[in-house]
């Protein structure tokens, strides 16, 4: 099935972060502008030399910054979330929250046509995939993530919402579980089939305004329910591998 979007800009917001580097390197070789973000001058030239079109330092807790981010992009892809620390389990200010939800709301005043957020299973009505003792420790970044989710949800926005397992950095399997609901599947997924699933989604009818939990199929842990079949259209994304391997 073809692509629907014309748009040639998309915002990569977190590019800098473990995820959002896979997701660069998904979207570097299609005819897509990326523009990528960063908080730090010192990875401006990492970003622009693994493909990003255009790299913006901006600090999302500031609203102007998210506003510049999305000026002129028809599809934002949200990769934004805290490093390790105290915070996840005080929660406070955390940019999973704060900056997600700037970025959403600047998405709205601009008339983005797609938001695709990554959240983590273990979020609102998710959370029995994630085990008590991890939640616990996570309880903060968890509490913004739900509630950047209900921003978006509520925004108006078209928006895929992809809920990853444990994240790893093993190579993309390809066959990834996918589960919708909240209590459906649990287990491991690395950041490459992630991305490939968050570039695929603005693209994809079966994914319009839908929250997803997603695990690779090595990685399942448990008796999966609630599974999903989603057609994943990604013509872009497979049209820009082919030229690579020409």
């Amino acid at each position: 099935m073809a692509s629907q979007h014309t748009s040639e800009r998309v915002l990569l917001a977190g590019a800098s972060g473990a995820t959002g580097q896979e997701l660069l390197s998904v979207l570097r070789p299609t005819d897509l502008t990326v523009r990528a973000t960063t908080r730090s001058y010192a990875n401006v030239d990492t970003l622009e030399r693994h493909g990003a079109d255009e790299v913006l330092v901006a600090d999302f807790f500031e609203s102007a910054d998210a506003v510049a981010a999305v000026e002129d992009c028809d599809i934002v892809y949200c990769a934004l979330g805290t490093p390790p620390s105290y915070r996840h389990v005080t929660g406070g200010k955390l940019v999973d929250r704060t900056g997600v939800v700037n970025l959403v709301t600047a998405a709205l005043s601009e008339g983005v046509s797609h938001f695709v957020f990554e959240s983590a299973i273990g979020v609102g009505n998710s959370k029995a995939g994630m085990p008590f003792p991890a939640r616990l420790v996570v309880r903060g970044s968890l509490s913004a993530k739900r509630d950047a989710e209900t921003a978006l949800r509520r925004a108006g926005i078209e928006y895929t919402i992809v809920r990853p397992g444990r994240l790893t950095n093993e190579p993309p399997s390809g066959e990834v579980v996918v589960g919708e609901g909240g209590d459906s599947v649990t287990g491991s997924i690395s950041r490459a089939d992630v991305a490939r699933v968050m570039a695929a989604a603005p693209f994809t009818p079966d994914a319009r305004n839908r929250t997803f939990e997603v695990v690779s199929r090595d990685g399942l842990s448990g008796t999966p329910t609630n599974l999903v079949e989603v057609d994943w259209v990604d013509d872009r994304l497979a049209a820009a591998r082919e030229r690579r391997h020409l």
